[in-house]
């Protein structure tokens, strides 16, 4: 081939490349975008990224590649970009991940994972400059392994999901004044991105569709694109899905190289579902036209039937729960989703009630229902408001609380499934799988930065009170996730705990709200540390002998360490598969954090440093640590219950002769 017809080939090649610098999508009927995963075009033309599906990615992207670097000097040109978005969960309080625009080198970023990481990057490439990727995402989780500053905002993403620049979603108006949007409120809004090739700056702006483009950006970056983009690039959109199912919608999209992107305009965009949409009834729209005079005494039937069957599903309401609706689910609704709570769909039973398997019947959502006698119905309105307020926690290793239903003499609360279980099945009995290590500690470290947030993260303190390994559940992938907040107890930053009820469980309680009734985040770190030792030595923390002895955890862990084996008190399955550092570290941690003086006891920001070895451990034989130090305390209002444990040093185990019970107590008994 002559270097002429080779040039002529060149130049036709980049004259197809660079015609395509300039698109609209005003909608996506009939459109040739390239989509993967779980994305799809819906019949009126909306590009759905995501579905009621779980731990799935989804992109979409623009077919052509985007010439970006035209100039001899290799720099990136101009570019912007607008789109009118929507992101709608399907509980309004309770959002999945976001959205992303990205420009990448391909189409599809095979190498990426649902959930946090939104279908953009992996855990091993995330943050790698090979990445050559640009980024603005909408997020709706705070994801605290990149530095997310809440659970909605936007940010600059260069070859990372830890932002170069972020903040809160919102706008600012004229008159300079900030506004909040919630970019989980399930309404369109629209966002303009913009690079300026001569000054580097990037700037995004946010703004509802009833009006026009703020003049003020949210957000800005000076930041040269040229090292990060490629000559040609593909752009396009990103999305996954994590435990909690929301859709992503794009209705419409304009793109341009060195120039403004052509402007939306709403009303020629596709409407969204309305909120709630529902299939038509078949019995209103066939069944009931067909009906004659003849069926008048079905009919009769009929309405008897249904008067019975309200009767049966009659719910108790009462107005102060009006502005709580939301959160409420329908009685009929569970009771459907669980087969009736039949014995099938139990998943366990505990001290406050059974739990059900369920799948809820319109979106297919799987669920677990807690079922809770409230035969008392003190304190019941300010419960069921800080079950609401417990609703509106998001953090990837806590387990969602959906919501609540009241009927009759019970109240039933709605939480995410979880696949997997209980953590407690895996550890004890012979149980089916044996975690190794490495899923253990990821477990204990999820578990803490879990707690960390209800500690000091969320707006309000959320002391959990009952920690224990029954409480952990593991989702798809086995992370550890904490749940069960039946216990939970709210209350304001900087203020001091109410006295209440003793609740909790038997070798997790610590000494001091034994005796003062107070439940703080120092006994949460109590029992977080029985947590601990559980999890590594695969027993219980106190562990039944025949009827009148028992086995105290904290004592063998203790008796190890004190004779310079504290690797003897690790799990035997855990075979030679471990890494011996990490193992020590858990136990040690264990130890501190069950000392008897909470002053002692680390906050769960310095066991969470500790646990990422970002600060090293106290050496425990410069604290004095003593079994005295270990001793659970004495109180009188718990009878014979053994709440203080003797240390024995002639035994691998120590024992007591008391018997050892559960003292948790229904939280509707009052006292909350």
């Amino acid at each position: 081939m002559s270097l002429k017809l080779v040039l002529v080939v060149f130049l036709l090649v980049k004259v197809v490349t660079s015609e395509d610098t300039s698109f609209i999508y005003k909608g996506f009927k009939s459109t040739q975008l390239y989509l993967d995963g779980i994305s799809e075009l819906t019949q009126n033309g909306l590009l759905r990224l995501t579905n009621d599906t779980k731990q799935q990615k989804a992109h979409a992207f623009h077919p052509n590649p985007v010439v970006f670097k035209t100039t001899s000097n290799g720099s990136v040109s101009s570019f912007s970009t607008t789109l009118v978005f929507a992101i709608r969960p399907e509980y309004p309080t309770l959002s999945g991940h976001g959205i992303v625009f990205v420009v990448a080198p391909t189409k599809g970023l095979p190498n990426s994972l649902p959930s946090q990481y939104l279908g953009l990057f992996t855990d091993t490439n995330n943050g790698n400059i090979t990445n050559h990727v640009f980024g603005v995402e909408l997020d709706t989780i705070q994801s605290k392994e990149f530095d997310d500053i809440n659970d909605n905002h936007v940010g600059i993403d260069i070859n990372s999901l830890k932002s170069d620049n972020s903040t809160t979603a919102g706008y600012y108006t004229s008159g300079g004044e900030f506004k909040n949007l919630t970019l989980f409120s399930g309404y369109p809004m629209q966002v303009w991105v913009e690079y300026d090739g001569v000054k580097k700056q990037i700037d995004v702006t946010l703004g509802p569709t009833n009006m026009d483009k703020p003049e003020v950006p949210l957000l800005s970056l000076t930041k040269d694109l040229s090292p990060i983009l490629n000559d040609t690039m593909y752009v396009g959109f990103t999305s996954a899905t994590g435990s909690v199912h929301t859709s992503h919608y794009v209705l419409g999209w304009s793109f341009k190289i060195n120039g403004q992107a052509q402007q939306l305009v709403i009303s020629e965009l596709p409407k969204l579902p309305k909120f709630g949409e529902k299939k038509e009834s078949k019995f209103l729209t066939i069944g009931l036209p067909l009906i004659s005079l003849s069926s008048v005494f079905v009919i009769i039937l009929s309405v008897a039937y249904f008067i019975k069957r309200k009767k049966k599903f009659a719910e108790l309401l009462e107005d102060w729960e009006h502005e709580y609706g939301p959160h409420r689910f329908k009685y009929k609704d569970l009771y459907f989703a669980t087969k009736g709570f039949k014995e099938k769909e139990l998943l366990g039973t505990g001290g406050f009630g059974r739990v059900y398997k369920g799948v809820m019947p319109v979106s297919k959502i799987e669920v677990a229902v807690k079922r809770v006698s409230h035969e008392s119905r003190q304190g019941m309105r300010e419960f069921v408001a800080e079950i609401v307020s417990i609703g509106r926690l998001r953090h990837r290793n806590l387990v969602p609380l959906l919501g609540y239903c009241r009927r009759k003499g019970e109240l039933l609360l709605v939480y995410d499934y979880m696949s997997n279980g209980s953590l407690d099945k895996y550890l004890y009995n012979q149980p089916r799988v044996t975690l190794n290590w490495n899923q253990r500690f990821v477990i204990i470290k999820g578990v803490a930065s879990g707690l960390f947030y209800l500690h000091e993260e969320w707006e309000q303190v959320v002391v959990h009170r009952d920690i224990k390994a029954s409480n952990v559940l593991l989702d798809a992938e086995l992370n550890g996730r904490l749940g069960d907040f039946g216990l939970a107890r709210l209350y304001d930053h900087g203020t001091d705990p109410q006295t209440t009820h003793v609740v909790g469980t038997l070798g997790y309680l610590a000494p001091e709200h034994a005796r003062t009734g107070k439940a703080t985040t120092s006994s949460d770190v109590f029992a977080f540390g029985a947590f601990l030792l559980e999890v590594v030595c695969g027993r219980r923390p106190i562990e039944h002998i025949g009827e009148s002895e028992s086995v105290i955890l904290v004592d063998w862990v203790y008796d190890c360490w004190k004779t310079g084996e504290i690797l003897m008190a690790k799990d035997p399955n855990l075979g030679l598969d471990y890494k011996s550092e990490e193992v020590e570290l858990v136990l040690k941690l264990g130890l501190l954090c069950s000392h008897s003086e909470p002053s002692v006891r680390p906050s769960m920001r310095q066991v969470v440093q500790y646990l990422e070895m970002d600060v090293p451990l106290p050496d425990l034989s410069l604290l004095g640590l003593s079994s005295a130090g270990l001793t659970f305390g004495h109180h009188e209002d718990f009878g014979n219950f053994p709440m203080s444990y003797p240390f024995s040093m002639e035994k691998p185990f120590s024992h007591t002769t008391q018997s050892s019970t559960s003292v948790t107590e229904s939280l509707l008994s009052g006292g909350r």
